[in-house]
């Protein structure tokens, strides 16, 4: 591992931060993120750092504060913000105390903020606050993990790091930690840094660069020394291909998320169901096809940091049927229903232990072991799952190393539960509220266009993950561009031709590769022409059945296979049109083939309602634009219906707006909304239609 520090980038640092911040919180916050930068060290909020200082209060009394990393916050992103100060004589007092729970120590450091409104600080404050040193780096650097998760873990660290740095067998993180690790130091104060066995490592210096560059002295020496010693863990005779293992995983994807789905009490909502992220790369298929891989993978994991994340243990499937997805099927859900008893044995045999006010996680597995496939990380949304995908990653890669050198040793049970169900832990899951459609994956059809991009907009600030589909193209290629940097991990691309069986088949297996497969297919895809009937050309004729009838029929029925092997039932809405029931003259190409889609998914709002999908139509009058975006139908149309009324462009938008009852112009956001109302199941309804068109007494039912 080699230092990042940059002096001239660190000073660039100072200069950005220098109004909101003192110029060693800026360096602090500069190395923080140099340590967040390496997955190696600290994974997805994991690891702390702090920063001993001088503030002035209200009196001008200079004070001692700690500046501590917050609880949950990620280092890899952390702002100045990022770090809380508190109170350090304050805190230092505590350490005379015999004990202190969570609850009371989470109490101190919240009467003791230097700003009422700062975040709560991590649970390791204790321990930065009684170490003397000004700047102190805490990681779970996956070489010290590879040294102490062993019997002879303790000597081995020693051996490896040398003797200034000082190795202390496991504590529980916090009050008790932060104890010993005081006394540990003060026995030894020319100690580098600190290993804590199946914890992780501290290190710390004058300034941030020296505590900085200590860890990757500390850690590169580790890493040096497992490399002499690893003997190749990993023999396989027949691994599986990657190409292999994905075209498996688009198989059995929608199969594992359907049975991963727990049952709500919510008839409308009667499924919480989770995002799928596989891992599947050369190293995680040799560990799960290596012989002995089984019982390695079944061992606790590397760190108390990362139980919260994925559960004590992963399930592990012997044998997978992958050639008969209903015999997978069968076994997949008898390791569910095992793992789920085999969870609820565990938490009764610790029941005792719970903290008050600290609920139970449900018994479902977080992670799943499939020989021939890999891995595959559970989570209720992308960015949850993609966290619990990286420490899986990481922990087979540690195992195996572990596994080279010797033989593996975790925390013990009633530890793993302490930390499990620690409600500081529990408070950082807690932080954000759910919203409605978090759990939830669209497929979005001509989703580049005025309409399509306004309804995958809609549904990314609902939460949704979305599947932006339309022709291969830079209208395409721009919205994904546009949405990404706010939706990171919740929008693709996914080129896709409607009037292609193939390619609407290979779309739905690019979003069930992405995420696991698809609750919300939005059919908005679809062409128009003007001409009168006298005139219409057959072939033109056709290409708009093909897109606006033949696409939305290839469309719903992909959608109902998919819906039915997944087994959670699910949501389409089509993108229908006022012209349905009040078609307009010059317009049949376009008025005939919509209502035929439209019959179509009035169909399948019958023949799918037993698998519990619903199937409902939204029927809006003309949209010109979205932002930037003009619409594809109305660049073919508008011309001809100007040139007909004789109007320019903004003309022909007032005269939409005035002709319905309410005198509104109805927008491509509108017709979003109306998506959205379906997507979150408002109402139980099916079959129906939705009209968005301020009121049109010619498109009214008669």
């Amino acid at each position: 591992m080699r230092s990042r520090w940059s002096e001239d980038i660190a000073e660039g640092f100072v200069q950005a931060h220098a109004r909101e911040t003192c110029r060693d919180l800026a360096l602090r916050t500069y190395s923080a993120r140099l340590l967040g930068a390496e997955p190696s060290l600290v994974l997805h909020g994991g690891g702390n750092t702090s920063l001993k200082s001088q503030i002035s209060d209200a009196f001008g009394q200079k004070r001692q504060v700690i500046y501590v990393k917050a609880s949950g916050a990620d280092l890899a992103s952390i702002e100045s913000a990022g770090h809380t100060a508190l109170d350090l004589e304050y805190l230092r007092r505590l350490r005379a105390l015999s004990s202190l729970d969570d609850a009371a120590m989470v109490n101190e450091f919240r009467t003791h903020l230097i700003r009422a409104d700062a975040a709560t600080p991590s649970i390791e404050t204790l321990v930065h606050a009684f170490l003397p040193p000004r700047f102190i780096d805490h990681t779970h650097a996956d070489a010290i993990l590879a040294l102490t998760n062993r019997p002879d873990g303790m000597k081995v660290a020693t051996e490896a790091l040398g003797g200034e740095v000082i190795v202390l067998d496991y504590a529980t993180p916090g009050f008790e930690l932060a104890k010993a690790a005081a006394a540990a130091f003060e026995a030894e104060p020319a100690a580098r840094g600190m290993v804590w066995a199946r914890h992780g490592l501290v290190t710390w210096g004058d300034t941030a660069r020296e505590s900085y560059e200590a860890t990757i002295a500390l850690v590169t020496r580790a890493e040096q020394y497992i490399a002499e010693r690893t003997r190749r863990y990993v023999v396989v005779a027949a691994t599986t291909l990657v190409d292999t293992a994905r075209k498996r995983w688009s198989t059995i994807a929608p199969i594992v998320r359907g049975l991963l789905a727990r049952p709500t009490s919510d008839p409308d909502r009667p499924h919480a169901r989770v995002i799928l992220r596989p891992l599947i790369t050369r190293e995680a298929l040799d560990f799960v096809d290596s012989p002995g891989s089984r019982d390695l993978a079944l061992t606790p994991p590397l760190t108390s940091d990362h139980l919260i994340r994925t559960k004590p243990w992963p399930l592990w499937l012997d044998s997978p049927h992958y050639d008969d997805p209903e015999k997978l099927r069968a076994q997949l859900a008898q390791a569910i229903q095992d793992y789920a008893c085999g969870y609820q044995a565990y938490f009764e045999r610790h029941r005792a232990r719970l903290p008050a006010g600290v609920q139970p996680f449900d018994p479902d597995p977080r992670v799943l072991l499939l020989p021939g496939l890999g891995a595959v990380a559970a989570g209720k949304d992308a960015r949850v799952a993609e966290i619990v995908r990286d420490i899986t990653a990481h922990t087979l890669a540690v195992k195996a190393q572990i596994a080279a050198m010797g033989r593996y040793r975790g925390l013990e049970e009633s530890e793993m539960f302490d930390m499990e169900y620690r409600s500081m832990q529990h408070a950082k899951l807690a932080r954000a509220g759910e919203k409605p459609l978090a759990r939830e994956v669209a497929l979005v059809t001509g989703a580049a266009g005025a309409i399509g991009s306004a309804i995958c907009e809609e549904l990314l600030a609902q939460g949704c993950h979305v599947a932006a589909t339309d022709l291969p193209g830079t209208a395409l290629d721009h919205l994904v561009e546009e949405l990404r940097p706010n939706f990171t991990g919740r929008i693709i691309s996914v080129p896709l031709d409607v009037t292609d069986p193939n390619s609407v088949a290979a779309g739905f297996e690019a979003v069930i590769q992405e995420w696991g497969g698809v609750d919300l297919v939005v059919a908005n895809a679809g062409i128009a022409h003007v001409s009168a009937i006298a005139d219409l050309n057959l072939e033109t004729f056709r290409r708009l059945e093909r897109v606006n009838e033949e696409g939305t029929l290839l469309m719903l029925a992909e959608a109902a296979r998919h819906f039915r092997i997944q087994g959670t039932g699910g949501d389409i809405v089509l993108i229908s049109t006022k012209n349905v029931a009040a078609p307009s003259a010059q317009f049949a190409a376009y008025s005939a083939t919509k209502a035929a889609a439209h019959q179509l998914a009035r169909i399948a709002s019958q023949e799918l309602a037993p698998l519990g999908v619903r199937v409902n139509m939204v029927a809006p009058d003309a949209i010109f634009s979205h932002g930037g975006r003009k619409s594809g139908l109305w660049a073919e149309v508008g011309p001809d219906r100007m040139k007909a009324r004789g109007m320019t462009e903004m003309e022909l938008e007032e005269y939409y707006k005035n002709r319905n009852l309410l005198k509104i112009q109805v927008t491509a956001r509108h017709v979003a909304r109306a998506v959205i109302f379906f997507a979150t199941r408002e109402t139980p309804s099916t079959g129906a239609t939705l009209p968005v068109d301020g009121g049109l007494p010619d498109a009214a039912p008669r």
